[in-house]
């Protein structure tokens, strides 16, 4: 069977290539317009009822990147990547699913009772706050693992961040308080020419369970 491919290189390529960097060349600059081209590719990443929770807040100018790097512990990665992007998962999100959904109406992709249902049914399912918490997390979670895949097919460094005050970053960033700061990540070229070894990968067999958890 013919290998799948992301941009230029095959998926097994970016999956093994792709590594978290913690020294970044700090004279790279990326462009926003290169951003951008990410970012419409990682707008296909998978989302529950296709609610699209995630958004990010990108950090590239260099006197409010150093602000964020204080409230990051002062990571020295932080400050040398070309950019700090903040991922967000969005708890309200449910509350955009007319608007989404309204498309597929007008155009019959499906009548008025289903997309009565399908908006009943989104309600529903997150009336309860923690699951719209839960959500905000894992979708955004989702996204920001397609966003390092795609960088690193582009030629980008990564590296998904917790080490970040969130209500630091919230106020810096001014956040609204339905978006919870789920991980940061840096991006830019990494600084070295010997990488470190990768680290331990259990076999599959530790990890992986066919039928039960005990097979």
């Amino acid at each position: 069977m013919e290998q799948q491919t992301i941009g230029r290189n095959t998926v097994e390529e970016v999956v093994k290539a792709r590594r978290s960097a913690n020294n970044f060349d700090e004279t790279v600059k990326i462009s926003r317009e290169e951003l951008k081209e990410m970012f419409n590719l990682v707008k296909f990443a998978p989302s529950a009822f296709n609610l699209q929770h995630t958004h990010y807040v990108v950090v590239d100018d260099e006197e409010l990147k150093l602000k964020v790097k204080e409230v990051a512990y002062r990571q020295h990665k932080v400050g040398t990547a070309s950019a700090a992007i903040i991922v967000l998962g969005d708890t309200q999100a449910y509350t955009d699913a007319e608007r989404i959904y309204e498309g597929m109406l007008q155009l019959g992709m499906m009548d008025e009772q289903q997309y009565k249902q399908i908006i009943a049914s989104i309600y529903a399912s997150y009336e309860d706050r923690e699951f719209q918490k839960e959500e905000a997390i894992r979708n955004a979670a989702l996204s920001a693992m397609q966003f390092m895949l795609i960088a690193k097919d582009r030629g980008w460094d990564t590296c998904p961040m917790i080490g970040f005050d969130p209500q630091g970053v919230r106020e810096l960033l001014q956040i609204p308080e339905r978006f919870i700061p789920v991980m940061m990540i840096t991006i830019g070229k990494e600084k070295t020419n010997n990488p470190r070894p990768r680290g331990y990968r259990k076999p599959v067999g530790e990890f992986v369970h066919y039928g039960t958890f005990s097979s």
